[in-house]
């Protein structure tokens, strides 16, 4: 451990931390887009071997428990309540004084996170019992479900403790290991579908096995990391340290705040296990919806963060609300043409890359329903999370946290009154209405707690959005119209087609923007460019 020594950031200039929040949100966005590849192709090697099958349903239900937990006590809260504490450390103590209180948390974590998997493994199957009622009239699907619950519920501690490990690097402003940590996740979940599986008397247990596997992967890619910066924690339980106490008030509102979004699908994922395949239709669509959020909305919202943080913790919120207001104009410049693209392309993609094997026509179709309606709640999943992360750097957990209990309360009437005619894409809808109404009273409370955002330049911002889509619009329906898609034809065909839709639909949607000089193109375009100016000297 190096001798620690106060950190004295230099003045940086807001142009300057602009920059900074687009070159890190690249790098996180090249990451996840290889690990949502990744996560593609294993969502494609699952719809082949398991379909809409009852070791799917099962599978997807177990899984449920273990992703929320994730959400609950590590990538969501652990995240969003460390980075604004230990930034302050950073910032205004000692680099020991910030190695000790991350030592204290991880020591504290691996204790909490250890005790709840125990407690989860014993008490699996009444937890799934309540989860998935629709499967009570099956025991042998409800025994199944209990059983991949208990094998996956180790993995809650191995992505704790990654969740910490990133949430030091990103303060830090080491973003690409923790980025492209859940690649290896993904690796040993495909390896372990094809490789293990086979050998297993249920082999969708193989694919649990590797759920857990992948977990412990993704948390040891990053120790190299935290090795080289001095910050390789060890074990110093003090739950009483002032940080510790600090974080864990953060937490304790900022649970329910987050994981609106994984609550809400978890009442979904309830309520759909009473329609067949209803498990597998909201689980695929999500993933869906989760791959232009997870590499843009995600990568932008964990990139700003810790500049949201820096600026909180130096009380310059004149610098907060320009660097809010430039995060809500980045993400609307990306996730509303990637809305329109979905909405369009629904039932291609699908078509193109999980209509194989087990999953049918008929799925295909329910998917693409749940797809449409997720897709019209894309721009509110993406937006809630940049805002989110400005009350975080504010250290206010309070906020959220109530408007996410009105959130959870929406879901559940949306999901009432959509479910009885709509089925399982019913519910996907009430998840996307709930995200408008938390989104809505977010920015309502944010607007009053800043004296203002810049609201003019983000509707400018989303009216060249619009404009811009147009090409996109007309490409993606023509496209999607083509009989190509009714017609038994080759995957290569199919492939080449939706490949074409793609590319014309983003050169004409920036062909658009240059027209228009955007500030949003010319801000990405000129870091690109000095990049590859880089590249070439």
């Amino acid at each position: 451990m190096p001798d620690p020594t106060v950190v004295s950031p230099a003045p940086v200039n807001a142009q300057d931390e602009t920059r900074s929040v687009v070159k890190a949100a690249g790098v996180i966005g090249a990451a996840t887009f290889t690990s949502r590849i990744l996560g593609f192709v294993r969502d494609m090697v699952l719809a082949n071997l398991f379909g809409a099958t009852p070791a799917a349903d099962a599978f997807f239900v177990a899984y449920r428990v273990p992703n929320l937990l994730r959400e609950l006590f590590a990538e969501g809260s652990m995240s969003s309540a460390f980075i604004p504490v230990f930034t302050e450390y950073q910032t205004q103590k000692s680099k020991r004084d910030a190695w000790e209180l991350a030592s204290a948390v991880f020591t504290t974590l691996l204790t909490i996170v250890t005790g709840i998997t125990i407690l989860g493994v014993l008490l699996a199957s009444g937890i799934v019992w309540l989860l998935a009622p629709g499967f009570h009239g099956d025991p042998a699907k409800l025994g199944m479900t209990t059983l991949l619950t208990q094998i996956m519920f180790p993995y809650l501690i191995f992505i704790s403790l990654a969740a910490l490990a990133m949430g030091i690097l990103n303060s830090m402003r080491a973003f690409a290991a923790p980025a492209f940590s859940p690649v290896f996740f993904n690796i040993f979940i495909i390896g372990c579908a094809y490789l293990l599986s086979p050998m297993m008397a249920e082999p969708i247990h193989g694919v649990a096995i590797g759920v857990v596997a992948g977990g412990a992967a993704q948390f040891a890619m990053q120790l190299p990391g935290l090795r080289r910066r001095g910050m390789l924690f060890g074990f110093r339980f003090v739950p009483g340290h002032p940080g510790v106490r600090r974080i864990g008030k953060l937490m304790v509102p900022s649970i329910l705040g987050l994981s609106v979004t994984q609550i809400n699908i978890t009442v979904s994922t309830i309520l759909a296990s009473f329609f067949a395949g209803g498990p597998t239709y909201l689980f695929y669509g999500m993933r869906l919806i989760q791959f232009p959020l997870g590499i843009f909305g995600v990568a932008l919202a964990t990139a700003i963060l810790p500049t949201l943080s820096a600026q909180a913790a130096r009380g310059d919120l004149g610098e907060l609300r320009k660097t809010l207001g430039f995060g809500l104009r980045m993400i609307l410049f990306i996730i509303l043409p990637a809305m329109l693209g979905l909405i369009l392309l629904r039932q291609p993609i699908i078509h193109l890359f999980f209509e194989h094997g087990t999953f049918t026509a008929h799925d295909t179709t329910e998917t693409a329903l749940a797809v449409l309606c997720y897709s019209v709640g894309l721009w509110a999943f993406g937006g809630v999370r940049i805002i989110v992360s400005a009350f975080y750097s504010l250290q206010d957990t309070r906020t959220p946290a109530i408007t996410a209990a009105i959130a959870v309360a929406a879901n559940l009437i949306f999901s009432l009154a959509l479910m009885s005619f709509l089925g399982a894409a019913g519910l996907a809808l009430a998840t996307a209405l709930a995200a408008m109404v938390n989104g809505g009273i977010l920015v309502a409370v944010l607007h009053r707690r800043l004296g203002g955002v810049d609201w003019g330049s983000v509707g400018r911002s989303s009216l060249r959005v619009l404009i811009a889509s147009a090409p996109l619009v007309v490409v993606c329906t023509w496209v999607a119209d083509h009989q190509i898609w009714t017609h038994p034809g080759s995957w290569i065909e199919k492939s080449a087609m939706l490949t074409l839709a793609i590319g014309m639909s983003v050169s004409g949607y920036l062909g658009v923007h240059a027209l228009l000089r955007s500030e949003e193109l010319g801000l990405v375009w000129g870091i690109v460019r000095r990049k590859l100016k880089r590249g070439v000297a």
